[in-house]
């Protein structure tokens, strides 16, 4: 299901004054976090002087936990998003590059071919990783790729391979009471997991 997801497989905002990521800068908590640089300068006594912006450092309020039993479960739940997590940015980086190739090509049937290419690499580089995973594991990954990809593993499944194929593999997912139509709401349900993954993402956790 979520390889098949995965084989068909767009942050940082300014304040609309045109800045540039230069070089990362490293940040002393096991991820360096990249610079940018207003496209304007200040003249100050004689000497040039930039304004770089730095991402925001999230900070959280400690975690209480009420019984030994709560803290094992956010202690699975953080091992299972450092399981799958790279597994969803990995999705990400697959359709980037699908999305260039098939604007490089010049017919449909030529993209087909691309597809199925790609389809059949992913399969074969990702089955061994896919199999191992748990069916909690493989439920998150499913919203983890929806927060990466910024669409659902069902909208990506039917774009590159069309709508019957993805309702196959919707069907196939409801078997397992799961759906490729799940889609991560950072705000609400899934508040935890997103703060898990920011902290994961920054070297905190």
């Amino acid at each position: 299901m979520l390889l098949s997801l995965m084989s068909t497989t767009l942050m940082a905002q300014g304040e609309d004054v045109g800045d540039m990521p230069t070089e990362p800068i490293p940040f002393g908590i096991g991820k360096p976090l990249i610079r940018y640089r207003y496209n304007k300068f200040d003249i100050v006594e004689g000497d040039t002087m930039w304004t770089y912006l730095l991402p925001e450092l999230p900070v959280y309020a400690p975690l209480v936990f009420h019984s030994e039993k709560e803290r094992k479960k956010f202690n699975r739940l953080v091992a299972n998003v450092k399981r799958v997590l790279p597994l969803a940015k990995q999705a990400l980086e697959i359709l980037d590059e699908t999305y260039a190739a098939l604007e490089s090509l010049p017919d449909k049937e030529s993209k087909d071919r691309h597809i199925v290419e790609v389809e059949k690499e992913v399969k074969r580089k990702y089955t061994p990783e896919m199999k191992k995973l748990t069916y909690s594991q493989g439920k998150l990954l499913i919203k983890l790729v929806d927060r990466e990809c910024n669409q659902s593993s069902f909208e990506i499944v039917k774009a590159f391979l069309g709508p019957f194929r993805a309702n196959f593999y919707q069907i196939f997912a409801w078997t397992f009471k799961a759906s490729l139509k799940k889609k991560y709401d950072p705000e609400g349900d899934d508040r935890l997991i997103e703060r898990i993954v920011v902290q994961v993402e920054m070297g905190q956790l």
